[in-house]
Order: structure tokens, then sequence, then C-alpha cells
């Protein structure tokens, strides 16, 4: 099984948002060079995401967080699975639509897709432009795994996570490293919108700007910074696992879980995760 855990997150510190921030992107800056991207284009209402780029993880059992929800491949007609209703698609929009949905009470699914074996990358500036599902019980992420986890297993493959929210917390992003040795909260930073926005509400680029034994997160800008994690912040006896080889995306919404809670009253299904785009760029003669 391909990450069986997916670490219960935390804040271990917090940064508040900057009203400067641009939610659409800045593109490559003058140092940069794009190298690869997923643009989300597609020429029909429900089309496949790109079998060059995505590969699914599929099933339930709570991927070691209580998670409530099955993962459904595209086009899977194994009940609840319905090909009729895809939980992952891209729409003639231009966006990725990684749909939650409840086919019956007491019964979720959604959709876990990832470039493993397709696209993985080693250093650079790697950033998503995504609006959020709103409602108790969901919890959307962008996250990497390292390329290695097949021979290593988690948590000694190293895990970044770029954009983690959930449901109850609909202003704050959560940024993580999780590593041999610093697994859970350990290493968290909240970043806060400011003045009470909500993530919900509109797109939002949320991006990392990872370098040797270096690893930054940014909101809307990569000039954003809101934390930096280095080999300096690990625990005493944790082994830092950035810099062992090439890492690969991840792009999920789960239902319920230790962190976020189960759906209750309040929550309206079916919910959106709206990705706009994934792009990594790299210096410029790297």
């Amino acid at each position: 099984m391909i990450c069986a855990v997916i670490a219960a997150r935390g804040s271990g510190s917090m940064a508040q948002g900057n009203n400067s921030a641009m939610s659409s992107g800045a593109g490559a800056t003058a140092h940069e060079t794009l190298i690869w991207s997923d643009e989300f284009t597609a020429s029909a209402p429900q089309s496949a995401p790109n079998p060059a780029n995505w590969a699914y993880d599929v099933g339930a059992g709570g991927w070691g967080n209580g998670e409530l929800e099955l993962y459904c491949s595209y086009g899977s007609n194994a009940p609840p699975c319905d090909p009729a209703k895809p939980n992952s698609y891209v729409g003639s929009d231009g966006y990725l639509h990684i749909v939650a949905r409840r086919p019956s009470a007491g019964a979720y699914t959604s959709a876990r897709i990832k470039s493993q074996a397709l696209q993985s990358f080693a250093y650079g500036r790697i950033e998503a432009r995504i609006k959020m599902p709103k409602g108790q019980g969901f919890w959307p992420a962008f996250w990497m795994l390292g390329g290695d986890i097949t021979r290593v297993d988690w948590p000694a493959c190293g895990e970044m996570d770029i954009m983690e929210s959930i449901g109850f917390a609909p202003s704050t992003n959560y940024g993580s490293i999780h590593g041999t040795g610093f697994t859970g909260t350990k290493i968290g930073t909240a970043y806060n919108l400011p003045n009470g926005a909500k993530f919900g509400d509109a797109f939002h680029t949320f991006g990392v700007i990872w370098s040797p034994g270096k690893i930054q997160y940014y909101v809307d800008n990569p000039a954003n910074v809101y934390v930096t994690y280095m080999p300096s912040n690990l625990p005493p006896g944790a082994v830092w696992p950035f810099d062992a080889g090439k890492f690969f995306l991840i792009l999920n919404l789960a239902v319920g879980g230790y962190w976020p809670g189960p759906p209750d009253a309040t929550t309206v299904f079916p919910q959106e995760m709206l990705i706009d785009y994934v792009r990594v760029y790299a210096e410029s003669g790297s």
C-alpha cells in the first residue's frame, strides 16, 4: 500500500496572512524556468486526468487516520463508485475537480491522485492554485512523498505537506514536514488568511520553495514565505530525508478522520476541491 499513513497534522506555530498576496500566482520569476505543469485543459465536460501525469490511490480503511471515504479511480464502477458521477475529472471549465460525495447514508466517496512513477522532482519551486471545499469533516491536501517509499516505506521516505486544511478551520492552511523521528504535530506551521477570509471563498496558490537543506512554504506569492524548515529544526535523532532523491505529487480530498472529525448535520454534499494548475519551476540553468 502506498503511504498507508497520512500523519495527523497540527500546528507547531502560526503565521498571519499578507494582504498584498496575489491569489492568481506570480508565474516564473526572472531566475526561473517552468519545467513541468498540468494546466487541466479538456475538451469534454468530464475528462480523465492526464494518465501521463496522474495515477490513483484507491480503496478505504482509514489510511491510518480514521478517514471515512472510499477513494475511487476515474471510471470505476465498483460500488459505491459511480462512473456517471466521477470523483476526479478535468472539466471543460479548465479545472481538475476532486469531488467528495455521499452516495448513501454513512457512505462517502472521493479521490486521491498522485504522480508516482510518472512525474517526480528534486528541488525547485512547486505550486498549485486551489479552491478548497467548505464544511465540517473535509480534509483537502496538496502534498509530496519521496519516490523511494516503495523501498524505505513511510516516514523514512519523507513527506512535504504544502497545503492542508480542515473544515472547522476554514481560514487556516497547515504547512508541515514529516520523516523519521518527526511525525505528527512536531514540525508544522499554521498560516491564517487575514481579516477572517476563508480559503473556500476563492482560489489561492500554495507552494514550496525547495533547495538543498531548506524547505520554504508560501501562500499566494513566493515572496510571502511564512515558514522555513531546515535540518537544524529537527528534534534530536531525526533524519532529514529531503535531499535523498525525487518526490512525487499528491492531491486528495479526505472525508472525516481523527483530525477534522466526521461530517455532521451542517455538512453539504457533494463538495469539490478545484485545482486550476500544478506547476514546477527550476532555477534557470540548473
